[in-house]
């Protein structure tokens, strides 16, 4: 059996490889027609088809815009930053601070969850089994984001020491400014990556299925894992952040909901509102029904979506 991580790294191995695979097979390079609008005036970018990325695009429009851009729209839809355009089109560009779209807060909902997923992964010791279970639609209201995940535990309870361990792995994550880079690979790809997780391994024939037969992946770092999207483009856009519960799922064999609070880069609370938050966020989250969690078509292993 391969350790955690030489698991990894083998992860990291194959993602690459498939990546380089899908950069060859462009073949000649085009070029396509970017129409962004600014606030002063509409400019006409010329960028590489299936290459160029909104990033690349946000970089030539200016630093500023490069900096604080999260999410983008092309041709109206959300569309990821990392993501490449493949035709002409027009652009637009979504930031946190004051998001026009409520696409942008669910995407850095997701992204949360996301990373929240890769800071557990990698908390515990190489003799405690960690299986990523999923997570789920990002609900705002709920008041916090989550992951489920697989511990070889029975009835843990996090300490706060611990929690607090936990935020700061997240918080050290998140300032390495580490973009959220995507790929879309088939289902006996996905099945390699993630053959020595069997809870992954049960859910991407389903998701292949009702994404006809294509499977996306994300990467942050070295971590790896399944989500439709869309994320934002660089963990740099998340600011204050705490891991603020880990409960035990009723019903369910050592599955456990990790829960966190997050707030976008450059948004300020005082101590007493941001403990508020904290405090909502510690509380069980049940945006997802555990009594109906067997009853639940997995359509993404990252994105719950319950179908009756």
């Amino acid at each position: 059996m391969l350790s955690k991580a030489e698991i990894k790294e083998r992860r990291n191995l194959l993602f690459e490889e498939e990546k380089k695979r899908q950069r060859n097979a462009i073949g000649r390079i085009e070029k396509i027609e970017v129409k962004y609008q600014s606030p002063i005036e509409e400019v006409i970018l010329i960028m590489n088809k299936c290459i160029s990325t909104p990033t690349d695009c946000a970089k030539h429009v200016s630093e500023g815009v490069s900096k604080v851009s999260a999410l983008a729209l092309v041709d109206g839809l959300p569309w990821d930053m990392n993501q490449p355009l493949t035709s002409n089109c027009e652009l637009k560009f979504l930031n946190l601070l004051s998001p026009e779209n409520k696409a942008v807060n669910a995407a850095f909902w997701r992204t949360c969850s996301f990373i929240l997923g890769a800071v557990v992964d990698m908390a515990f010791k190489p003799d405690v089994t960690v299986h990523l279970h999923s997570f789920p639609v990002p609900v705002i209201k709920s008041g916090s984001f989550i992951y489920d995940v697989y511990l070889d535990l029975a009835d843990w309870i996090p300490t706060d020491q611990e929690t607090r361990a936990l935020s700061a792995q997240y918080m050290k994550l998140v300032n390495q400014h580490l973009p959220l880079e995507r790929l879309e690979t088939t289902e006996s790809l996905a099945l390699d990556i993630f053959q020595d997780n069997p809870i992954k391994m049960a859910q991407i024939p389903d998701i292949a299925k009702s994404n006809n037969n294509k499977i996306i992946l994300y990467r942050i770092g070295d971590h790896i894992d399944i989500s439709k999207g869309p994320f934002i483009g660089n963990s740099s856009l998340i600011g204050c952040c705490t891991i603020t519960a880990a409960h035990k799922i009723p019903e369910e064999e050592n599955l456990y909901r990790f829960q966190g609070i997050a707030l976008p880069k450059g948004i300020f609370l005082n101590q007493f509102a941001y403990g508020i938050l904290e405090k909502r966020a510690k509380k069980l989250n049940t945006s997802t029904s555990f009594t109906q969690r067997n009853n639940m078509k997995e359509q993404y292993s990252a994105e719950i979506i319950g179908r009756n």
